[in-house]
């Protein structure tokens, strides 16, 4: 092979998750050659066009404390955003925007086509390279449609719902990725030849219907939020004009249309064999599973400042053209809604995630990487994410170095990762909030605070960056030091003080942090005791220290337990068929997923407390023998 063929890296796909992927490892100095099959579609929505919300925003917000590309280019793309769950407590906090698709598109690949060491090819794999080297099967590098073959150290598999993808629209079913293009259906073959389980998934999207033909003084206009914050700790400033969104709801009639028509929906008479999402049912779903529910909201979204083209967020649907028309026009503002593009299902073949290890590392061949859909995750963050990781760690192992692998104490990356690799799943997987057992301490306000040092450590965080996270660092620690330094007496004098601001007396002494936690205002106490005055963000994470301050320290101790047991490590071909005492369907389990530590094998569907009593007592048998 020429040397112009040969890559350090070669990444399959320029999605969501191929584009974090190829930048974090061209970034980190390796050559990385990303693959996809169109030039005009990296880093396409083909769903919905915004990023962020519930969980999601934690997992962007964490993509650029470690250095990636995602919250960058959702500010610049940016059309409107807002804060969610304000009413609420900040670890559920979750921020997001709506962007023009066709700008992200085009900063995407723009980012892309003018990194250093990564070249950007239009090409369909049909093959993966394979070789047996010293006992071990290693991917040496892929075979293309055209017959090329190109050569890397590593691959990564991105292809999100491309492999053997099928669309289905009513009766009508033909072979076809996202948005009508091309599937990738010879890779899925290549891939169960050497040795990999698939699953097979669906999704679903909503159609597009045109602006002009909706009135809107029949919907609820929703506003963005001026205060709303940027994903992006680097974003300095947001746009001030916002484009709105409105809201209106299905109806009686609507459902009535629909349950007339579920005998032609594919999830009824057969069509589909994938497991869809339970957390984002078609609209079919939502009338068959909730026959008492009188209306369902949806959102109507601009999918760009330059397109009539709007997404009707909470309609997607598989069932035919005529039917779409017909239920679409019962909806109060949409009576003579024109489609642009149907809704549609899309069935897909991703990977058990279980055969990956925490690195996203693909066990028993060495050199292959998956990250995305591929792996059998719902959702453009979820995507990202592991994207980035993939790249961070096929960089690293080829540099000799040690992985990355982000703990669930470390953030939302971590609970992601851990979740797909551990427990496995078998639905297209989405993050929530919920799943995050430490999100107190796992906020999107802090991510750059848990995260940021990690990406420095792997060379993906600019001198920029770090001089910005450093001095915001010091900020926040030097305001804390004052606040707990400075002490009140409950003098006749300072009573007064407090009375004339409205603050109840203080009965004891305090510490001014002691203060803030009661009071939660720093601005407040600033005014009244002559302290330095605290840029948002700065004010934002003191604020929340001292708020929340007893509770965060009893999840900093839930944390450090488990930790102690993420420290039992466990040998990585340790024979769990030896350990009499297990219960078959335990040993079973922990010989699938080979876990890394006694904390993940707690973490195993099947695995009780009491088969973890017994690997405990047999490690540390072993440990005392040798």
């Amino acid at each position: 092979m020429s040397s112009s063929t040969n890559y350090d890296i070669i990444v399959i796909g320029a999605g969501h998750a191929g584009v974090e992927a190829a930048l974090a490892a061209a970034r980190m100095g390796r050559r990385t050659l990303i693959l996809t099959l169109s030039l005009d579609n990296i880093a396409m929505m083909p769903c919905n066009p915004s990023v962020g919300g519930p969980g999601k925003s934690h997992l962007v917000r964490e993509i650029d404390a470690l250095g990636g590309e995602m919250g960058l280019a959702a500010d610049r793309a940016s059309i409107q955003r807002r804060l969610l769950n304000t009413g609420k407590g900040p670890a559920v906090h979750a921020l997001r925007m709506q962007a023009d698709k066709f700008l992200y598109q085009h900063i995407m690949k723009e980012t892309l086509e003018n990194t250093e060491n990564l070249d950007v090819r239009q090409l369909l794999v049909t093959e993966l390279i394979t070789e047996e080297r010293t006992g071990e099967k290693r991917v040496t590098g892929v075979v293309c449609e055209t017959g090329e073959r190109l050569a890397a150290r590593a691959v990564i598999l991105a292809a999100g719902t491309y492999l053997r993808g099928r669309i289905i629209l009513g009766e009508t079913v033909y072979d076809s990725g996202p948005n009508g293009q091309r599937p990738a259906m010879a890779l899925s073959e290549s891939l169960r030849a050497i040795g990999l389980k698939l699953m097979r998934f669906k999704t679903g999207t909503p159609a597009r219907i045109d602006r002009r033909s909706i009135d809107f003084a029949k919907t609820s206009m929703q506003e963005g939020d001026p205060a709303a914050p940027a994903f992006s700790f680097l974003t300095e400033e947001m746009p001030a004009e916002q484009t709105p969104c409105w809201l209106t709801y299905t109806n009686e009639e609507t459902h009535a249309v629909i349950r007339a028509n579920l005998h032609r929906a594919p999830m009824a008479n057969g069509v589909i064999e994938g497991i869809g999402p339970r957390y984002c049912p078609s609209v079919e779903t939502k009338i068959a599973r909730f026959p008492d529910k009188e209306r369902h909201q949806l959102f109507l979204e601009p999918e760009g400042l330059h397109t009539n083209e709007m997404y009707v967020q909470g309609m997607s649907t598989s069932l035919p053209t005529d039917v779409q028309e017909a239920f679409l026009t019962t909806i109060p503002g949409l009576e003579h809604a024109r489609i642009m593009r149907p809704g549609y299902a899309i069935e897909y073949d991703c990977l058990d995630p279980l055969q990956l290890e925490a690195t996203l590392a693909v066990k028993g061949i060495a050199g292959l990487y998956s990250a995305g859909q591929s792996n059998g995750t719902s959702g453009y963050e979820e995507a990202a994410a592991q994207g980035l990781i993939a790249g961070i760690n096929a960089a690293r192992s080829i540099a000799g170095e040690e992985p990355l692998i982000l703990r669930r104490s470390d953030g939302y990356i971590g609970v992601l990762i851990d979740d797909l690799v551990t427990k496995g799943t078998e639905e297209p997987y989405r993050m929530m909030t919920s799943r995050a057992e430490y999100r107190l301490v796992l906020r999107q306000d802090n991510a750059d605070l848990r995260l940021t040092p990690r990406g420095r450590a792997v060379g993906l965080v600019t001198d920029e960056r770090w001089a910005r996270f450093t001095a915001k660092r010091g900020a926040i620690d030097a305001a804390l030091r004052l606040l707990r330094e400075r002490r009140l007496s409950p003098s006749a004098e300072t009573e007064a003080l407090l009375a004339d601001a409205g603050i109840s007396p203080l009965r004891v002494p305090m510490s001014l942090f002691a203060l803030l936690s009661r009071e939660g205002d720093y601005r407040v106490l600033a005014a009244l005791f002559d302290l330095p005055a605290l840029a948002d963000d700065v004010r934002e994470e003191v604020e929340i220290t001292a708020r929340y301050d007893g509770y965060i320290r009893k999840q900093e101790e839930q944390i450090a337990r488990m930790e102690r047991l993420e420290s039992r490590r466990i040998p990585a071909e340790f024979d769990y068929a030896a350990v009499t005492s297990l219960r078959l369907e335990a040993a079973e389990k922990l010989s699938a997923v080979r876990p890394r530590s006694i904390g993940q094998a707690s973490r195993i569907s099947g695995v009780s407390p009491a088969d973890i009593s017994v690997l405990l007592v047999y490690l540390e048998r072993a440990r005392r023998t040798s």
